[in-house]
């Protein structure tokens, strides 16, 4: 790989692992790793799938419709209004007693705002998906984990090879 480098790797604790000429031990900088194209296009492709799923397509059905109502419009617009309150009160005023107002406020427009149904559809929705992309990459890990043997794949080390 082009961008792979056989020089001093430097990580973000204080020491450096030195590796001697001819070692052979490739140290990549993350920052520098290239995705194959056949992996990045085989990514594209599942994340198309993954947009064509139920639970995407319910997460945007619920979306639209919370963005095309008013009244939840509103309760989120005074939510976002009190909890910039909340910080001013706390770290410009130093006013405690506000804050505890002000936080009750913000529960009972959260709750006023969780008990709409499209809200429960709407975070359940989120929900599945995160569930959907954690098996997704939980499948990933595992099939590559169980392909690679580590006795197997990591040869040792030459012995001019300060590891």
């Amino acid at each position: 790989m082009a961008n792979e480098q056989t020089t001093t790797a430097k990580h973000s604790h204080e020491h450096d692992h030195e590796h001697g000429e001819g070692c052979g031990v490739v140290v990549h900088h993350t920052e520098n790793i290239i995705v194959r194209e056949d992996i990045m296009a085989k990514t594209k492709e599942l994340a198309a799938m993954l947009f064509t799923s139920e639970e995407v397509q319910q997460y945007r059905r619920a979306e639209q419709q919370i963005q095309g109502n008013e009244r939840i419009q509103d309760i989120i617009a005074k939510l976002k209004k009190k909890q910039k309150e909340i910080v001013a009160f706390e770290t410009t005023f130093k006013n405690a007693d506000m804050v505890t107002k002000i936080e009750t406020e913000i529960e009972t427009l959260q709750d006023e705002l969780d008990e709409i149904p499209i809200i429960t559809e709407f975070q359940q929705s989120q929900a599945d998906i995160n569930y959907l992309l954690q098996t997704v990459v939980s499948i990933i890990r595992d099939t590559v984990a169980e392909k690679i043997n580590m006795e197997d794949a990591a040869p040792a080390a030459p012995e001019n090879c300060d590891v």
